[in-house]
């Protein structure tokens, strides 16, 4: 990038192990503003950690994939040199990804806000205890769950931590948030997929333990007793640079590991 004569700005606390000269260095505040894109090497936590830089800057985000399974990459290590000559050329197209806003209100009147790209989770604060919730779903009672938590999350967030809990997957392109108890003892208590615009409340009552609210599993709140945490759909979403089109049944296959051995495709491929 240098080379092409491209400026190339970087977090001060990584400047360093970089050991490149010629880099601008800056703060975690304000990074992404005035850039053209986010380039992450590293994996899914890479890319949220720096979700939190492109979306404040609303400057589209690019991941090249040096983790383990890496579903927010647009591109897989190998790729790299590749990667790197298409954003040189402009030859990226950028989609919108949907976030979640939440805000926690206490008794006390207080409100602590927060968002999230791939999921904002509720749990126990504790290991003794149970949460004892009561679930609404736009403004009416849904039901009353003893849990370890409940999970909101975004189609993105769909294959993170709602799918460990049992919660579908969900395609990209569809607008939707998925509601996913962790360990609910009730008689209902199936994974949900509600419209992108309800919003979920859950009260947390004093009877159970207390509980901590994870933005993407980077940013914690305490929820104390007889607090109130509402999901509704961001404002502001995430924007994703792909140098490449994709199709997420194949990205599904690769990630997964799926066995796709015997399809032979429709009659007209098969000629």
């Amino acid at each position: 990038m240098q080379d092409a004569g491209v400026s190339v700005r970087v977090l001060a606390d990584e400047a360093e192990d970089i050991g490149l000269t010629g880099i601008e260095v800056c703060d975690f505040a304000g990074a992404a503003t005035g850039v053209e894109v986010v380039l992450v090497l590293g994996g899914d936590g890479s890319i949220l950690r720096s979700a939190e830089l492109a979306r404040e800057a609303s400057v589209p985000l690019l991941g090249v994939n040096l983790g383990r399974v890496g579903f927010l990459a647009a591109a897989e290590s190998e790729d790299l040199d590749q990667t790197v000559e298409l954003l040189l050329e402009r030859a990226y197209v950028v989609e919108e990804r949907m976030t979640l806003e939440v805000r926690v209100h206490s008794e006390d009147g207080e409100v602590q806000t927060g968002w999230a790209l791939n999921e904002a989770s509720v749990e126990k604060a504790a290991r003794e205890r149970m949460l004892e919730l009561v679930v609404e779903i736009d403004g009416r009672p849904l039901s009353r769950w003893g849990c370890d938590g409940v999970v909101a999350a975004t189609p993105t967030g769909s294959t993170a931590y709602a799918f460990s809990g049992g919660g579908p997957v969900v395609w990209p392109s569809v607008e939707a948030m998925m509601v996913v108890p962790i360990s609910a003892h009730a008689l209902f208590a199936r994974p949900l997929v509600v419209a992108p615009t309800s919003v979920l409340a859950l009260e947390v009552l004093p009877s159970g333990a207390e509980a901590v609210l994870a933005c993407d599993g980077r940013r914690t709140l305490p929820v104390p007793r007889g607090a109130r945490v509402e999901v509704r759909r961001g404002e502001q979403p995430v924007l994703l640079a792909r140098t490449q089109e994709t199709v997420f049944t194949d990205t599904l296959v690769e990630k997964f590991g799926l066995p796709v051995q015997g399809w032979r495709g429709k009659a007209e491929q098969r000629g």
